[in-house]
């Protein structure tokens, strides 16, 4: 008793199914590479994208930098201004002083700040 029963199959039948098989095999084969074309164009404007969008990260990193540094300027100037202004009072103050006085404080500014200096 035969499991597989053999169907018969004419010659004509045959060159039919492979044409069938070929058309199909075709319209596979563009459907791929239609696939492909469309990935690969997909991908490179996605790289593209990237690209534009790290440079224009890098840009504003850049105007951010470049601000940051201008205001730390801006900063700096305005305290130096307020330490020259403080100290043009203190020296005005201490013109008026007495000679005496002026020696005082010399020794005393001297002391504190070159104090362990002093004592060797």
């Amino acid at each position: 008793m035969a499991i597989v029963a053999e169907l018969p199959v004419s010659e004509s039948g045959t060159v039919e199914a492979l044409k069938r098989v070929k058309a199909t095999e075709a319209e596979w084969e563009t459907a791929v590479a239609q696939a492909r074309a469309h990935r690969d164009a997909a991908l490179r404007a996605d790289t593209d994208a990237a690209a534009r969008a790290v440079q224009a990260a890098q840009a504003q990193v850049e105007r951010d930098r470049t601000e940051a540094v201008q205001a730390a300027r801006t900063e700096g100037d305005a305290e130096a201004a307020r330490v020259l202004a403080e100290a043009d009072k203190t020296a005005t103050a201490a013109a008026r002083d007495d000679p005496d006085a002026l020696e005082a404080r010399r020794t005393a500014i001297l002391a504190a700040v070159l104090g362990r200096f002093l004592s060797d």
